[in-house]
């Protein structure tokens, strides 16, 4: 994990998308999309069916090296709002062990409102801790600290005749987007409108690497 500083706050941010915040013993995730497999499953499409399993396996790791007590997930942790009736058993354990062992944040996002079925934590629209506002999608009105998920920002460059793309923190002096964490989802070029206009001019593209974090400036 990465050290790095927003709004005066001290985070460790990791290369598949979690945010390790140690004074406040917590993780922060986005977008787990779990059960999205299984969704497009019933529509037809038939896509390898391991991205829960795969998704909670990687946070439960991260759960056991860090030692946090808390977690955060900023919206979109079910594809939709069934996602959790249709979680396969060995899933279902792991979800419901960690929802046991922390306190877990379900922060509402617009693939999953109104699930009812969310195997432990509470469900909120929002909430404020130590001044920032942690919520689904950036709010451009709202000139607080913010961190939030919802674009599952990518940075997509080209070195030595390769395109490469990188899953990316994307950030100005007031807003933080997170990566998309689940195992199965698709990212949004962090240089796209829709994402500028939420964070600004001045914003840049965050990839940790190693011991060090690259910083790329949308603007370029």
């Amino acid at each position: 994990m990465v050290p790095f500083s927003f709004a005066g706050h001290d985070f460790l941010a990791d290369p598949q998308g979690a945010l390790h915040w140690p004074a406040e013993q917590a993780l922060l995730v986005a977008d787990l999309h779990l059960e999205k497999a299984s969704w497009f499953a019933r529509l037809g499409q038939f896509l390898p069916p391991y991205d829960s399993q795969a998704t909670l396996a990687a946070l439960t790791e991260l759960v056991d090296r860090t030692g946090v007590k808390k977690l955060y997930c900023l919206g979109d942790s079910f594809h939709d709002r069934f996602g959790c009736d249709r979680l396969p058993e060995a899933a279902r354990a792991m979800l419901l062990a960690l929802t046991a062992r922390l306190d877990w944040v379900w922060i509402i996002g617009n693939h999953d409102p109104g699930f009812a079925d969310h195997c432990g934590g509470r469900l909120v629209e929002a909430v404020h801790v130590r001044g920032l506002t942690l919520r689904h999608e950036a709010d451009p009105l709202d000139h607080s600290p913010e961190l939030s998920g919802h674009f599952h920002p990518k940075l997509r460059i080209t070195t030595r005749g390769k395109n490469v793309s990188r899953r990316c923190y994307v950030a100005s002096a007031t807003k933080l987007i997170l990566p998309a964490f689940g195992a199965l989802t698709g990212g949004l070029d962090a240089g796209h409108p829709e994402i500028r206009k939420k964070v600004g001019s001045e914003a840049a593209a965050l990839v940790p690497v190693a011991d060090r974090m690259l910083r790329f400036p949308l603007a370029a």
